[in-house]
């Protein structure tokens, strides 16, 4: 299926993303959180496309089986190929950032870890990627990106791309050496403290100051 991805400064970005690279345990007080131990390389899972939804659609809970958790995180778009690329390369295919939420269903991935078993059907479901659109990497500096999630009005997480145990561009370089980075592939790059169960009735807002600014509600 191929992807509008719409974009914050005028033009559609007119790329099929082949998946969405996920890294977890990125903000070392995220992993501390939830009792996990902090990770020496990036740990990356993949969700299909298929998880891809605009972040102002309206989340269900009636269609979820699990409890529910949201984890917002900011994505990077990839607009040119990369393989065993350099952070040099890396910087020139990124054609945009937006921001997302990696919703889990929490008790689902406990029981799975417990086992030793993948994560992807606690991460990886349909519409598990609530997506804002992309705006222009120019606009940002990749190093000191700050954005933030309220949940009725009240902050909930806060991130600082300062603060990830491995920064952007050096995360991007170390995923293409595992895995092949199509144009429009979109990284997730980790989120921050404060992840928390959706209820019913709640308000999502998502800011990427003077970049990105979305909305959503759960029902």
């Amino acid at each position: 299926m191929t992807y509008v991805l719409r974009t914050t400064h005028g033009n559609d970005c007119k790329l099929s993303p082949t998946k969405v690279v996920c890294v977890g345990r990125n903000y070392a007080e995220h992993a501390r959180e939830l009792n996990n131990e902090v990770p020496t390389e990036p740990l990356l899972f993949i969700k299909p496309t298929t998880a891809l939804v605009d972040f102002e659609s309206t989340i269900v809970l009636a269609e979820h089986q699990h409890a529910l958790h949201y984890e917002t995180e900011l994505a990077i778009l990839i607009g040119s190929p990369l393989k065993n690329a350099d952070t040099e390369r890396v910087e020139r295919a990124i054609a945009g950032v937006a921001l997302a939420l990696d919703l889990t269903y929490r008790d689902l991935q406990t029981e799975l870890k417990t086992a030793g078993h993948p994560w992807e059907k606690a991460k990886a479901f349909d519409g598990s990627c609530p997506i804002t659109p992309f705006g222009s990497p120019t606009l940002v500096n990749l190093e000191q990106v700050q954005f933030c999630l309220t949940v009725n009005g009240k902050l909930q997480q806060s991130g600082d791309s300062s603060k990830m145990i491995t920064p952007i561009l050096p995360l991007i370089a170390y995923v293409s050496r595992h895995f092949s980075l199509c144009a429009g592939d979109i990284v997730l790059t980790g989120t921050p403290a404060g992840v928390g169960q959706l209820t019913a009735g709640d308000k999502l807002h998502v800011e990427m100051p003077k970049l990105v600014s979305a909305t959503t509600s759960v029902y």
